[in-house]
């Protein structure tokens, strides 16, 4: 298996139209098999109110069927999840960090496929 339990990750849902909910999802792997991922965390959607991502506070476990329809970003093992933002840089576009020890560039650039 290509991922492990307790890697971090950070997975961005793939949208098939323009007005899909952008949403992603960082948290830890707690368990997968064959093409299936259990992961614990927090799920960030865009919120087009305010044009900005927000974090849905509770946290939750999902599980994911590994394929095209994910991309999936394996964060630093020190990441710190529950210190995890979406900051907005006008050079650079939308970067989820934990301000620490990690910085990941998540801008879609409009991408819908």
């Amino acid at each position: 298996m290509i991922l492990e339990k307790g890697e971090k990750v950070h997975i961005i849902e793939r949208r098939y139209f323009p007005d899909d909910v952008r949403r992603h999802f960082c948290g830890e792997v707690i368990d997968l098999a064959e093409h299936l991922l259990r992961v614990a965390g927090n799920v960030w959607a865009w919120d087009a109110r305010i044009n900005q991502f927000t974090k849905r506070e509770s946290k939750r476990e999902r599980v994911f069927c590994l394929g095209d329809r994910l991309t999936i970003n394996i964060l630093p093992r020190e990441a710190d999840l529950e210190n995890v933002i979406y900051i907005y840089d006008k050079n650079r576009g939308h970067i989820a960090t934990d301000g620490k020890s990690f910085s990941l560039n998540i801008t879609e650039f409009s991408i819908i496929i």
